[in-house]
Formats: structure tokens, sequence, C-alpha cells
């Protein structure tokens, strides 16, 4: 009786989730909000150069090549992954991994509904900033996805949303994306540090009023003893001047004075600090190779091989979440086991195998390939070859017609 109720009380442990609390009571009754706004990373996203250039690299190198299926040597496994391939084809799958990688690589989560949940027939991306909340119970399973009131205020079920969330930390229900660091402001000694986007934005937006203070007028002339009809003329004649640069004038005695700013006045390591920060929260460093002259090479090489593993690890990431969530129930619906055919998504284009003619000329000696197939796979290389006349025999390849490898 107790190994039963043992076994019984592990059961339930294991359906919750184990025993071990991940919410407090308020984050269970009210829901998780993330901790950057996804709104707040939309705009940085559309609006900072340097943050889309992030992103569009990033996602770019996780789906921009593209994805093909394969399936294990298994009874039913080509019937189960035509399946998928038909849905993928249906719901355009490529497109929709282009938007989830931005999401993902931008904000760290991306929402896709099922339609419907109960048999796969179709997915939309739902937009980022209609998902407001997400609701989990004590153990960390996710109970609804609350909509924005702007968006119905509904609650959409678990089993109907697939989620991707990347890099939660800390137990999180929303994950983490790139510019969640650069967004994020910093308590330090009980003073807040404004986020690094906001410090670049804030340089950015003094550029302009420095260019106008000093790129304006930079020299006084003052006459004395003149009339007004006789300033306005002197007036006249020195803004025709070539020199760039706008002259005031006024009756005083005659004087020239430049205006010069204190040399001494630099804060390129201060531009080059946050600049970096912001290079390095962004985990890509092909930004700083096309704004930065002087990389070699072999730096570049080094910077691009850094970038690469983050690649990977998104694409091990999307790929996860898209054969458990899409590829598995597509295969189930279709009557297969999805551990057996086994469909999984690879990125990239398939490889063909080289083709040696010699060996071909071979197989088809051997009988190992008919004369038709031969020469579909002779006109699929390039040979041009006509069909034959009605009534005309095609001629079999014997053995003796070939004699050794060309």
């Amino acid at each position: 009786m107790s190994r039963i109720i043992r076994g019984v009380r592990e059961a339930v442990n294991r359906f919750r989730g184990g025993q071990g609390t991940l919410l407090a009571a308020h984050e269970t009754a009210y829901g998780e909000v993330p901790d950057v706004s996804f709104q707040d990373c939309i705009n940085a996203y559309l609006k900072d150069p340097a943050c889309r250039a992030i992103v569009d690299f990033l996602s770019d190198q996780v789906v921009g090549m593209g994805f093909y299926t394969t399936a294990e040597e298994h009874e039913g496994a080509e019937e189960a992954k035509n399946a998928v391939d038909e849905f993928c084809e249906q719901v355009d799958l490529d497109g929709m991994l282009q938007i989830g990688a931005r999401e993902v690589i931008a904000v760290g989560n991306s929402f896709w509904e099922k339609i419907e949940p109960e048999k796969l027939v179709n997915l939309r991306i739902l937009p980022l900033t209609s998902v407001s909340r997400i609701r989990r119970d004590i153990h960390g399973n996710v109970q609804g996805y609350v909509q924005s009131a702007s968006h119905g205020g509904k609650t959409l079920a678990p089993e109907r949303v697939i989620h991707f969330y990347w890099n939660p930390v800390n137990g999180e229900a929303f994950g983490s994306g790139v510019l969640r660091t650069l967004l994020e402001e910093m308590n330090v000694n009980g003073e807040t540090r404004m986020s690094f986007l906001e410090m670049k934005a804030r340089i950015e937006k003094m550029l302009p009023e420095i260019f106008e203070k000093y790129a304006g007028p930079d020299e006084l002339w003052i006459f004395e003893g003149i009339s007004d009809d006789q300033l306005s003329n002197y007036q006249s004649v020195i803004k025709k001047k070539p020199k760039a640069g706008a002259r005031f004038v006024y009756n005083k005695p005659a004087d020239i004075k430049t205006v010069q700013i204190d040399p001494r006045t630099q804060f390129q390591s201060y531009l080059d600090h946050i600049w970096n920060q912001i290079i390095i929260g962004g985990h890509t460093p092909i930004p700083k190779l096309i704004s930065t002259p002087g990389f070699t090479e072999a730096s570049a090489t080094a910077a691009v091989e850094v970038a690469e593993r983050k690649v990977m690890a998104l694409q091990r990431f999307m790929k996860r979440v898209v054969e458990k969530e899409i590829f598995d129930p597509v295969v189930e619906q279709a009557g297969f086991d999805p551990k057996k055919v086994a469909v999984r998504l690879n990125w990239g284009m398939p490889e063909k195998p080289e083709i040696i003619i010699a060996d071909l000329i071979r197989a088809a000696e051997l009988g190992l390939i008919r004369v038709d197939e031969f020469r579909n796979i002779m006109k699929d290389i390039g040979w041009e070859l006509t069909e034959p006349e009605a009534g005309q025999q095609v001629p079999t390849v014997e053995a003796k017609s070939v004699t050794g490898r060309q």
C-alpha cells in the first residue's frame, strides 16, 4: 500500500512539474508580464539602424537559407514526410519562420496560433503586442495566454499557442531577446542607470545641436562710427564672401573675433564604449565590421565564427520547437507514429550526390538502372537528348558496348 501511495504521489508530482514552487502567489493570480515591453523592442528595431542590422543579420543567418525535411527508413515514412511537406507548403512555413526568427532574436518570443488545436489545419502568427500576460500555476505550467484589451482581452488556452521562448531567465514565462539587455535599465546603489540604447539616443539627439552651434556663425565683425545704412551695406558685402559661416555685424570699433571649440573637449573614448556595448549586447560583430575601419581579414573571420555559434544555437532551438509542435501533430493526423518515422527539419538545401557518368554507364550495363532512367538522369545534368520517334525502340546498353571507364 505504501508503494502504491508513493507511486501515485510521484505521478502527480510529474504531472504538476515537481514539488518546487516557481512562482509567487501574486504572479499566479495576475499573470506575468515581460520586463521590457514588446512595443519598446519593436520601436528599437524599427527606429535604430544598429538594432535592425543586428536582428536582420542573425535572422538571415538562421533561416535565410531555407529548410528541407527528412524521415527515417521506416514503413510509412515517405507518406508521413509528404504530409508534412504539404502542410508546410500550405501554411508557407518558410515565410513564417522568417518572421518568427526576427521576433525570437529581437524579443525572445514569438506566438503562433494553431487552427485548430485538435486537428492542425493552419497556423498564424499573433502580433507580439497582442499578448500582454501569461498565467502559470505555482509549478510553472502555463494556464493561458492573456491578450491585451485592445485585442479583445481573451485568454488563449496553452494547447492553442505555439510559444517560441528563447533564453528564459530565472524561470520567467517570457524569453529574452538580444534587444532586452540594450533596453533594460539598471539599479546601481539605489539610482537608476539608463539603458545603453537611451545613452546612444541622447548622444545622437545632441549631435545636430552641436553641429548647428559650432557650424553656424564663427566670426563677429564690429565697426564704430558708421551709420545704420552703411552698416547694412557692409553686412551685405561681408555675407557675399566665399568663406563658409555666417557673420554678425555691429556698429562698434572694428574687431574680428573667431569662435573656437576647446580642443580638450574630447569624448571619443566614451562614444566608443557605448558603441562597443551595443555590439556586444547584439551578439554579432557585423555592424562593427561595417562601420569600423582597420579590421584585418583574420580578425573579421574570427568575429564571424563567434556569430556562427550563436546562429547554430538559434537553429537548434527553432528546429526542436517546429518538430515537436508542428511536425509531430501533422504526422499523427496522417496516421503514423512520430517517433518511428521521425520527420526532421534540416536547414539549408539538400546535398545532391556527385554524378559520375562512367558509374551510370556501368550501372546501365549491369541492369541496375533502365535505359529510360539513364536518359532522364543525363537530361537532368544537361545532356541534350532527343526523344525516340514513334515506333522506334530505344536500344539497350550491353556490356560489350563499353570497355572500362573513360
